[in-house]
């Protein structure tokens, strides 16, 4: 939603102060945890396929507009009550099992991302 803010000129909406964190993976690095776990034979249960990287919503943010450039802003609105303070998986067993791990670090994903949403907007 950030991205699309910003290409549109509109303000960045953060809830709260923007702490609560977040971890955001690549899609090409979740299509690749797929295919692995696709490929296991053995069964071993559920594993997370994400990136235990975290990032604050207002770091986000703010390098999303660092990214996009343009006249956007950040304005913030009330915290949602049901709004968790954190999200990160836990991807031990996709390394162990896997030998999987994410390889595109946020920056790099957002302006990939950034270039394909620029395209059709």
């Amino acid at each position: 939603n950030f991205i699309v803010q910003a290409l549109k000129g509109e303000d960045l909406t953060v809830y709260g102060d923007g702490s609560q964190t977040r971890s955001f993976c690549f899609v090409d690095d979740l299509i690749e945890g797929f295919l692995r776990l696709m490929a296991q034979t053995e069964t071993v249960g559920p594993i997370n396929i994400g990136n235990p990287g975290e990032f604050t919503m207002l770091e986000l943010a703010e390098l999303t507009l660092k990214l996009v450039g343009g006249p956007s802003k950040i304005t913030h609105l009330p915290l949602p009550a049901d709004d968790p303070k954190q999200r990160r998986p836990d991807i031990a067993l996709a390394q162990k099992h896997l030998d999987w791990a994410p390889t595109v670090p946020l920056e790099e994903g957002l302006k990939r991302t950034i270039a394909y949403f620029r395209t059709q907007i």
